[in-house]
């Protein structure tokens, strides 16, 4: 916002020559028309329109007499009036399209239905964001909205320090945290020691937590919510592995589809229940 008096006036929305007559009058005080285009550069064929503008918007008064004298009203006065007037239009506003919703719902919803008829489900089912910090503050999210389990599929939970405070919170507000790590001797070695440490921690610090070892190679890994068999609840977010791509060039999906979290808890439970191991094997 500009701090030169028009700069000001013009936050009124007025246009440039109602701000400089407007400027005028308020340091000037009560004047004529022929007065306030000689001291202003307003030409005279259209300083009168001006002052008339000025008047229907609350700003001045007009005294009549030979010849008409304007007058400013208060600062304060201009400011309230500007507030009415844009009270005012917005109502005008609300009522015409008021006038026009029957007719505006007749024309365009069904068109709207039509066109989303053929917009298959799939088209819906994900959206995705980057690896890393989005994808992060995304899995915060899930252990902040989960209202009872969180699962986890991971090959060596790298990023758990990233989460870790969630995760702690989490565990305080009752939540069942369930983690499926990779088997370690799947893993090369550097993401094996990690995952050590990171099973070392859980173990030692956060009791609650249940883990297994897959035997098989997790073809996607992510986080999953409160997974339902009525398939109306949960959300996901996973990757599914590629190997040949660098992390900083992968996109993390995000679900809330209730099938396809259910799908997701059914095959956790297969390779929790059946191809897994619950203690960490030997390297």
């Amino acid at each position: 916002m500009g701090t030169e008096p028009t700069d000001l006036l013009q936050e009124l929305e007025l246009k440039e020559y109602e701000a400089t007559a407007l400027e005028h009058l308020l340091s000037a005080g009560r004047t004529t028309a022929p007065d306030i285009a000689k001291a202003t550069g307003i030409p005279k064929a259209r300083v009168y329109g001006v002052l008339e503008s000025l008047a229907n918007y609350g700003f001045i008064k007009v005294i009549p007499g030979r010849p008409k004298q304007y007058q400013p009203k208060s600062p304060e006065t201009v400011l309230e009036r500007a507030k009415e007037n844009r009270r005012q239009e917005y109502e005008d506003y609300c009522t015409e399209l008021d006038s026009i919703e029957s007719t505006f719902l007749e024309t365009f919803e069904p068109l709207y239905e039509q066109a989303n008829e053929d917009v298959t489900p799939t088209s819906e089912l994900f959206h995705v964001v980057d690896v890393g910090d989005p994808s992060e503050t995304e899995t915060r999210q899930l252990y902040q909205n989960a209202a009872e389990t969180v699962y986890v599929i991971t090959n060596s939970f790298a990023y758990f320090e990233d989460i870790e405070t969630t995760v702690e919170t989490a565990l305080e507000r009752g939540l069942e945290v369930s983690v499926l790590f990779l088997d370690p001797r799947k893993l090369p070695p550097e993401k094996a020691a990690v995952q050590a440490d990171i099973v070392e921690r859980i173990a030692s610090e956060y009791p609650a937590i249940r883990y297994r070892f897959s035997e098989e190679v997790l073809p996607w890994r992510g986080t999953f919510i409160d997974p339902s068999m009525d398939y109306d609840s949960g959300k996901a977010i996973f990757l599914v592995e590629e190997t040949d791509i660098p992390n900083h060039r992968r996109q993390a999906a995000i679900t809330e589809n209730g099938s396809f979290v259910a799908g997701m808890k059914r095959y956790f439970d297969l390779i929790w229940s059946y191809e897994s191991l619950e203690s960490r094997p030997s390297i």
